[in-house]
């Protein structure tokens, strides 16, 4: 009846029903899975009006969602989940008069501020989670962050709101006078009745608001029933709707106010032996009036210190001590008056001799601040990171109390902890006493699930009895069977009078925050734990899928920022099964259900497909792998899954041509013009075309001299300090000769003794398709020919970081520790670069493109060739740009080529230019596939440029 009445009224989003698209929707960043009847995504008002108007029909309740980042269960629902992220996602105006933008819920922060930037403002509420969560979430919890001392929450800058009451109508929410107040109240409509109910309540009950509500920044949310009318008679509904989590209202539209970004940033580091002495030293802290203090404990740091980001910020954050470091604050300044904001900074150094600091120092430079608040941000990520079958999870992860408290607090909860026998990390917003808490626990035990509730039991006592909240900025969800004991009985009552002026059927959000008549308030343990359903997958697949259970739901991958390389696939459909959140989802699903009997093979074989289409549409480029905070590898858990899909099932014609594509190449290699006529003909493109092949490349193999070929006595002999191997790959090898051909060449020139191994397979694509067997084979073969060269001491370098770093990984992965690293070419020559200055006198000026899986694995790659460029006296600037589309065989496959093409919109077309310089095999051909121009590598740009001034002298 609901999908029905969408249709007839001409709904123009998706409609989500298939049992793979409400999987996705069934979980978010909490310990809880709650199938939905159906997801869908409006496309605007219209389609939210109407959806409303189903539900009314069909009687099925609404849950609204964002970023779907909620660690309590916000928008899981047995009803209808809609999601605005995927289509209502338009900042519609900025007016620079009065500092206003007009955006739609499903606006990511981090893409606002992008957008604002240019503006000279910013929207000030600074969470975590801010390349995933939208607008519309962060009113719907009235999200917070950091900086919230001095700016405020999500409420303080909502100018005007448009939402979609429980009966269809729309309702503009703004700061109404008192004569617009007085017509509002005495309509008839759901509007007027339900801000008329409103007004009484807080007319009436003022004295218990003022007595009940904490004197914090983190204020009672969910409802906030302060700061509705206002001594200037206003009366402003905004403070309601703001963080009442989508159980009052849906919203359609948000003015917001913005603030000029500050001129002037600092932040002083402050490291502690002690994490109890880092929280008493908030208070003196805040007398030299910072703009946030941010506190990690050492359980962080020492989560952190295995991320791909540690060695680009380990030297921002002090070095190694002598002593260990237990607890770091953060502490930010910023501000227009650079001598006022110097004088602050000063003041707080001077508090340095505090017991227990460590040391302390200051960052000014934008850049590394930035690395370090990104750290902070990766928290809630890391601490989800196993620890044997455990992982850090959030229940009682928000609890706020006055910033005096704290450090007490602190010390009653950890023992709460400790008698359990937990461990835990804490980090949060120190200077308004928020705190962020994971214990790390194993959910698929019964057991721990029962300490869910006897933890937040006695934490609840605990935040009340220390003036505090359970809920401090993640909103409350499913932990709405609390609200009594903060808001009290006669608040309480109220807040269920509100909630049913406003809806009386309970149709948004139900189970959430306040019961209406005939529903209940969900309890913390009454919704099913995910963890049920993991323990259900059998004993072999849980350790070799372990990345796709591990994986907690923190939405790092559903960003849509340009520079950040994951997830191409899902930045180019925004469909969240094409992420890796929605991959490892149904990967855990499929396993789940192979394990149970059967009961409707049909729809079994429906979902295998879904998960099988979602995951053909991994680009593969590791990103998911680092970036991700959990590290869920997908291409490798891909790999693993075609491996046993098609044990019984067969494969098509195009697979198989990828199997035997390293053997062809060799063929292919001895006679390229004949293959290249054979392959590149119009009939070839038809067969290829036919079998799902599209444009590929023509041979190119190199031409070397016979002295370039490795010998025994060569490897035995003479002096070994300038001995070095190029390791020719079998994709360079065959259609990137001249790569080949100029880093031999420019190798030579810089005084080494240069090697060139044949062309060596190395079963990339075997991987990709899970070719498993053939994979291992071809893995073996290629670490034994590269051990027999670095056994001797001599480098070997590998021209393709694709395939280059899949000794680190893939088949390291398989084998375990091995003789066979390759170096990459800007590590050796970064080694050696003092040796290089100066032989190039004329400078220049390039643009580096890095590959995505060079990006995601190791960091610094960028700031390497920055350096060896540096050395020749040639100035390099780094592009992030995310992938390119091509992906090896990804972007050639037929049913890809417009994802393919797609991505490479998104992330490079207006970024290549003739100063670029690009080190991916697949990304040079992809550039010259969409804009006919081929960038160099590295490698080929400095070898010109030594022939060029050697034929200039």
């Amino acid at each position: 009846m609901f999908v029905h009445y969408l249709k007839d009224g001409e709904f123009e989003g998706d409609v989500g029903s298939s049992y793979a698209e409400r999987l996705i929707a069934a979980t978010d960043n909490s310990i809880y899975q709650q199938m939905p009847k159906l997801s869908i995504y409006p496309k605007h008002g219209k389609d939210l009006t109407l959806a409303v108007e189903a539900a009314q029909q069909a009687q099925i309740p609404l849950s609204p969602r964002g970023g779907g980042t909620g660690t309590n269960a916000q928008s899981l629902t047995q009803g209808v989940m809609v999601d605005v992220s995927r289509y209502m996602d338009q900042i519609i105006e900025y007016d620079p008069e009065k500092l206003t933008v007009r955006v739609q819920p499903g606006v990511i922060l981090s893409r606002l501020n992008a957008f604002l930037k240019p503006y000279g403002v910013f929207f000030p509420p600074m969470v975590s989670t801010a390349t995933r969560a939208t607008i519309g979430g962060m009113i719907a919890t009235d999200a917070s962050g950091k900086g919230s001392r001095i700016y405020g929450k999500t409420s303080d800058y909502v100018e005007a709101l448009n939402v979609v009451l429980s009966d269809g109508s729309s309702f503009c929410a703004k700061a109404f006078t008192q004569e617009e107040t007085q017509t509002l109240l005495k309509g008839t409509s759901r509007t007027s009745i339900a801000c008329r109910e409103l007004y009484r309540v807080v007319t009436e009950q003022q004295d218990e608001i003022e007595r009940v509500f904490p004197k914090m920044n983190r204020g009672l949310t969910g409802y906030n029933l302060q700061k509705i009318c206002l001594e200037s008679g206003e009366f402003n509904p905004i403070r309601l709707f703001a963080g009442s989590e989508g159980t009052l209202v849906l919203t359609e539209e948000i003015v917001l106010r913005v603030k000029k970004i500050p001129t002037h940033r600092s932040l002083l580091v402050v490291r502690y032996d002690d994490f109890d002495a880092a929280l008493q030293h908030i208070k003196p802290l805040l007398s030299s009036d910072p703009l946030a203090i941010e506190v990690l404990d050492d359980r962080l740091l020492d989560t952190a210190r295995d991320d791909a980001s540690w060695s680009t910020i380990k030297e921002a954050l002090g070095g190694e001590t002598e002593k260990p470091v237990r607890g770091i604050n953060f502490v930010e300044f910023a501000g227009d008056d650079i001598s006022s904001l110097e004088q602050h900074l000063k003041q707080a150094k001077q508090l340095s001799s505090f017991p227990g600091v460590i040391d302390c120092h200051t960052v000014v430079d934008p850049a590394v601040i930035s690395q370090l608040w990104e750290l902070r941000a990766k928290a809630v990520g890391l601490l989800g990171r196993p620890r044997g079958n455990k992982q850090g999870v959030p229940f009682v992860e928000d609890t706020a109390v006055p910033p005096d408290n704290l450090p007490a607090y602190v010390r009653d909860f950890r023992r709460v902890l400790d008698n359990e026998q937990l461990d835990y990390g804490m980090f949060g917003h120190a200077d308004v006493g928020c705190l962020h808490v994971r214990p790390f626990l194993n959910m698929q035990s019964p057991e721990d699930q029962r300490r869910i509730r006897r933890i937040t039991d006695k934490v609840a006592q605990l935040t009340h009895h220390y003036g505090g909240l359970l809920w401090g900025e993640h909103g409350r969800g499913v932990r709405g069977e609390f609200s009594p004991l903060f808001f009290g009985e006669t608040l309480f009552s109220e807040l269920c009078r509100i909630k049913k002026a406003f809806d009386p059927n309970d149709l948004f959000n139900r189970g959430k925050l306040v019961p209406v008549d005939g529903h209940h308030v969900l309890k913390i343990d009454e919704i099913p734990f995910r963890g049920t359903f993991d323990a259900s997958i059998k004993e072999k697949h849980q350790e070799n899928y372990r990345e796709a259970i591990d994986c907690n739901g923190n939405g790092t991958c559903f960003n849509q920022e340009p520079d950040i390389i994951m997830c191409p696939s899902y930045k180019g459909t925004k469909d969240r099964l094409q992420s890796p959140k929605g991959r490892a989802a149904l990967l855990r699903e499929w396993l789940r259900l192979s394990a149970a009997p059967r009961k409707n093979k049909k729809a079994y074989r429906s979902f295998l497909s879904s998960v099988k289409r979602n995951l053909d549409t991994c680009l593969a480029c590791k990103a998911c792998s680092s970036q991700c905070p959990i590290r869920v590898d997908i291409p490798k858990l891909r790999s693993r899954f075609y491996s046993e899909y098609y044990r019984f099932r067969v494969r098509p014609l195009k697979d198989y041509l990828i199997l035997f594509l390293e053997p062809l190449l060799t063929l292919g290699r001895c006679m390229p013009r004949l293959t290249n006529f054979g392959m590149q003909n119009s009939l070839s493109k038809k067969i290829l075309s036919f079998i799902g092949l599209v444009d590929l490349p023509s041979l190119s193999p190199a031409t070397l001299p016979s002295s370039a070929q490795i010998t025994d006595k060569w490897l035995q002999d003479g002096d070994r300090r300038k001995k070095v191997v190029i390791l020719q790959d079998s994709f360079t090898g065959s259609f990137d000769g001249t790569l080949v051909e100029d880093a031999y060449s420019l190798l030579r020139k810089l005084g080494y003794d240069v090697r060139v191994t044949p062309v060596l397979n190395n079963g990339k694509a075997c991987h990709v398709k899970g070719f498993r067997q053939p994979f291992l084979r071809t893995a073996k073969k290629i670490i034994q020919a590269v051990s027999s060269i670095t056994q001797n001491n001599i480098p070997v370098i590998t021209l393709d970081p694709a395939t280059g770093l899949m000794f680190e990984h893939e088949y390291r992965d398989e084998y375990g520790e091995h003789l066979a690293y390759p170096c990459s070419p800007e590590k050796f020559l970064y080694d050696r670069r003092e040796d290089h200055k100066g032989i190039l006198s004329k400078k220049c000026d390039v643009h580096f493109i890095s590959h995505c899986t060079s990006q995601a694995l190791i960091p610094e790659n960028g700031q390497l060739w920055s350096h060896v460029m540096s050395s020749f006296g040639i100035s390099m600037t780094q592009k992030k740009l995310g992938c390119c589309g091509m992906a090896g065989l990804f972007g050639h496959e037929k049913e890809n080529v417009d994802l393919s093409k797609k991505i490479f919109r998104q992330h490079w077309r207006n970024h290549v230019d003739s100063f670029s310089l690009a080190e991916g095999f697949s990304c040079r051909c992809q550039s010259e596939r969409m804009t006919d121009f081929r960038p160099l590598h590295p490698l080929q740009f400095l070898n010109r440029a030594l022939f060029e001034e050697a034929a200039a002298e």
